[in-house]
């Protein structure tokens, strides 16, 4: 049997092994009659190949990739058994110093597939295999790991700045006008001014309302200060202003007062979902926020029904509805709703405090206490104390409510609230997505707190989606049943029935609802209405809708509209419509254009011999964005966050931006959100339209017109504060490369040599690199930062080599200001 190479006469080197997919490592190597030679150890160890080195330094044993596909490099007999076969190797095939066994290029490939390709100017390898590596594998987990965090907001940067809390700072701004001329009546004129600012850490939003028609009270205004600090475990969020505190008694005028929480103001996600529907004008575009965070957005059908599949989240909730119209008078409205089911962390209690005074009549005193209590991760329970104190059956009222997921498809809710109703409500989705929800309400005898007299209300609801080839559709049946108390015996009830079908069929978008109406009347009141929108030649949209009823067998109204979209900014409309039961016809023309700083429009309307005139213009601006300029947008911004990016040459390092470092232009980012907008004049980088409270993952990118110029962060976490432009300073360093050479002087000849290991070091003396010199001597010191160095060939190599370099040492200096960066250029001569 061949042994392995007794003594053979050769260089160990350091080489350059890249993995593509995976990434690269400096590898021991050998070089042997010009044939490279890889340590097996540090390859196995690069790849994750189990491997173990017998204590005598003789053997390599362990598995390669699987458990069962075991393997042993033996130098003492020169062989590799792998796979159930003994390949014997060459008398070359090993050679094993003191720390390695090294193993020939090519037997790489023979036994193990793993095909090396070797560049013999730069001393590297890169490796060409079909196998699934483990390591491999562990980069494409990884890998699928950080898209599931970059999903989930959990993807980790390089940096990350906190909120800030300025004493004072500003602002956004937002304004509407709306003007409206009657033929047969005083012209009205509407204006309103959203100002939002930063007083005392706390977002400041202040809306200002004003009609020539109505007297300007502090009622249609609106104000609130909030403060929200997630690290405070006590008191997450302080609002004082106009609150909602989300009272289970009737309350339509708006509330003054203060509300505490402990309950963080960022988007939670639990699991599951509710499904909401309701109605708006057709076309119209309607935006779901929870907690002020953007989570979805839908156009309404061609009757202007909608839904969405509210995500639940963890915790109470503030689930808010934003509407948009495609043009005409009213650019903009907003709905608070209530979702019943709230889910908790197990072994997580969150609180709501809030106290104020209702802007009605009597100055009504209104109190709401409410903590809640996570049992399990699908149980949360809660209780608390409302007080209003107009209530006459009780100004008192204290509380419990229970959520439950039975299931991961079943949720049930459960309220009393003590002289005012006992509510149920179950919620079942099954894995068809068919939806059918019930809800019961029984309210107390005599009870006010809730304006209404009803004694119950049983409500049903069954809801399906479901596509097919050609159609897109969601149906929906509806109950609603109410009983009186005065007619309660008798059996009188008020039952209101809906069918409702929505989609898309064959790309048109239609709507058909049919309504029934029981009362005291023998016969039902049934209707239904149909409405559809048609794509025509010319990019026009035809929307005709029609409503008939039964009883009479006859239309009773009917409604028609073309449109047209003008390159993407702007739309333009007609319309008739004619009742026939309430005499009523109207004909009109609208305009919509939306300017970079505005939404504007205007239109005219014929209604029964009158004519009204109506024009309407909208935007925002943004002047405190610290870049001396003012920006302005076409869609409302008070209440939003937005940031600056200021790239600049952090000369000494310290990551702040001293006198003296100037701006660099060539930084380009990305974002997941909000409107980016560069400024050339000054390089710094707008970004807008963010949601506050929440943390944002930016990236960078280098265009930097010099190649010595890098990012010191690639990316930043970065929370956006409400209400103003968050300056971030993105510094930028310099990275030099320092080239040189080795030549052996031979009398007065000088070549190139190479293999040398060339290092430099810190001025405290500690290592900051090496690097081994190509065939023909010349080596490269790559991403050097600005300081002081001295740079040496390896004393060891060269003892054991038996020569001297002349100089035994260089010093050189890397500049941190690009204007005076030099060529450096190191050249080293050594002798036997």
């Amino acid at each position: 049997m061949a042994k392995a190479h007794p003594a053979p006469v050769f260089d160990e080197i350091t080489m350059y092994a890249t993995v593509p997919g995976v990434g690269s490592m400096e590898v021991p190597a050998v070089i042997y009659n010009d044939v490279p030679y890889l340590s097996v150890t540090a390859v196995f160890d690069f790849l994750q190949i189990k491997n173990t080195l017998s204590p005598r330094m003789d053997s390599i044993s362990g598995f390669f990739i699987h458990p069962a596909a075991v393997y042993q490099i033996n130098t003492a007999e020169n062989y590799i058994w792998f796979q159930q076969k003994k390949t014997a190797l060459h008398q070359d095939g090993l050679i094993r110093t003191d720390n390695h066994i090294y193993l020939r290029l090519d037997y790489f490939e023979t036994v193990f597939a793993l095909k090396w390709k070797f560049n013999f100017r730069s001393l590297s390898v890169v490796l060409q295999t079909t196998l699934e590596l483990p390591v491999m594998r562990q980069m494409r987990e990884e890998a699928m790991r950080k898209n599931l965090d970059r999903l989930r907001g959990e993807e980790k940067a390089d940096t990350t700045i906190q909120r800030q809390y300025p004493l004072f700072a500003g602002g956004m701004a937002d304004w509407n006008v709306i003007t409206t001329q009657y033929s047969d009546a005083p012209a009205d004129t509407r204006l309103s001014l959203a100002m939002g600012a930063v007083v005392a850490g706390g977002e400041t939003n202040v809306l200002l309302n004003y009609s020539n028609r109505i007297p300007f009270t502090e009622r249609q205004q609106f104000y609130q200060w909030r403060r929200v600090n997630q690290h405070n475990r006590v008191f997450s969020q302080i609002m004082a202003g106009k609150i909602f505190p989300q009272q289970t008694s009737s309350v339509f005028m708006p509330v003054v007062g203060v509300q505490f929480t402990n309950a963080p103001a960022t988007y939670r996600r639990s699991f599951g979902s509710y499904r909401l529907s309701d109605r708006t004008e057709p076309g119209w575009m309607v935006e779901l926020y929870i907690n002020n965070v953007l989570v979805n957005y839908v156009q309404a059908d061609a009757a202007g029904f909608f839904t969405f599949d509210v995500p639940l989240v963890y915790g109470n909730s503030l689930i808010k509805l934003r509407y948009y119209s495609p043009w005409g008078e009213e650019r903009f409205r907003e709905q608070n709703i209530n979702i019943p089911f709230n889910f908790l962390p197990q072994g997580r209690l969150e609180y709501t405090v809030s106290a104020g005074v209702v802007e009605d009549t009597v100055g009504s005193k209104l109190g709401r206490a409410v903590v809640d209590y996570g049992l399990g991760r699908r149980f949360t329970i809660g209780a608390g104390m409302e007080y209003l104190s107009s209530v006459q059956s009780g100004s008192k009222m204290p509380f419990l409510h229970a959520s439950l997921m039975l299931t991961s498809k079943i949720m049930l809710y459960g309220e009393y609230t003590h002289g005012v109703r006992s509510r149920a409500l179950l919620n079942y989705r099954l894995p068809s997505d068919l939806q059918v929800e019930l809800n019961y309400i029984r309210y107390a005898p005599g009870q006010t707190a809730i304006n209404i007299t009803y004694e119950e209300e049983r409500k049903l609801m069954v809801a399906y989606p479901f596509r097919k080839s050609k159609i897109s559709a969601f149906t929906r049946f509806s109950a609603w049943q109410a009983v009186l108390p005065a007619v309660k015996g008798t059996g009188l009830q008020y039952t209101t029935l809906e069918a409702l079908f929505s989609g898309v069929v064959l790309g048109a978008s239609a709507n058909i609802t049919t309504y029934a109406l029981y009362t005291q009347s023998p016969k039902p009141y049934v209707y239904t209405n149909f409405s559809t929108t048609v794509r025509l030649p010319l990019q026009c949209l035809f929307t005709p809708q029609l409503q008939y009823e039964y009883a009479a067998a006859k239309l009773i109204s009917a409604k028609a509209e073309i449109g047209k979209y003008l390159t993407g900014r702007g739309y333009i409309n007609m319309f008739y419509e004619k009742n026939w039961k309430s005499s009523f016809e109207s004909v009109g023309i609208g305009l919509r254009f939306d300017f970079s700083f505005a939404q504007t429009g205007a239109s005219v309307r014929r209604s029964n011999g009158a004519t009204a005139y109506v024009q309407n213009a909208g935007g925002s601006i943004m002047p405190g964005n610290g870049t001396g300029s003012i920006q302005t947008g076409n869609r409302s911004v008070v209440g939003r966050a937005g940031m600056v990016l200021l790239p600049f040459l952090d000369k000494n390092g310290n990551g702040k931006r001293d006198a003296g470092e100037p701006a660099v232009a060539g930084l380009g980012v990305t974002i997941n959100a909000g409107t980016v907008k560069h400024n050339y004049s000054d390089t710094s980088i707008l970004v807008y339209n963010l949601e506050p409270y929440a943390a944002y993952l930016v990236r960078f990118t280098e265009a930097f017109n010099s190649i010595t110029l890098h990012l010191a962060y690639k990316s930043m976490n970065i929370m956006a504060d409400p209400n103003l432009f968050k300056r971030i300073e993105v510094p930028v360093v310099v990275r030099e490369e320092v080239a040189g050479s080795v030549v052996v002087e031979e009398g007065s000849i000088r070549k190139g040599k190479g293999r040398i290991k060339v290092q430099y070091f810190h001025e405290d003396g500690s290592l900051a690199g090496q690097t081994v010199t190509e065939a023909d001597g010349f080596f490269s010191f790559s991403n050097v930062a600005p300081g002081r160095y001295t740079a040496c060939l390896d004393a060891e190599q060269l003892s054991r080599l038996g020569i001297t370099a002349k100089p035994d040492k260089i010093s050189f200096t890397v500049a941190a200001d690009m204007e005076l960066l030099e060529s450096v250029n190191l050249k080293f001569v050594i002798r036997q």
